[in-house]
């Protein structure tokens, strides 16, 4: 199973690990939609900035 991850929201007003971690998922703009592996890793990123992203799971 893989993760369709798209930013809703800007990181400029947040903490630097919020950043951090949103550059880490691969998103730079807004509207951006990356596709990800499901595993723990990913997962526990979504949790610390799931105010900021939207995620939807895709079956393959």
């Amino acid at each position: 199973m893989k993760l369709q991850i798209t930013l809703k929201k800007s990181p400029i007003a947040c903490l630097q690990v919020h950043k951090d971690t949103v550059a880490a998922l691969g998103l730079r703009k807004i509207g951006q939609t990356v596709v990800k592996e499901d595993n723990a890793c990913i997962r526990g990123q979504i949790f610390r900035v799931k105010h900021m992203i939207d995620v939807k799971e895709i079956n393959d």
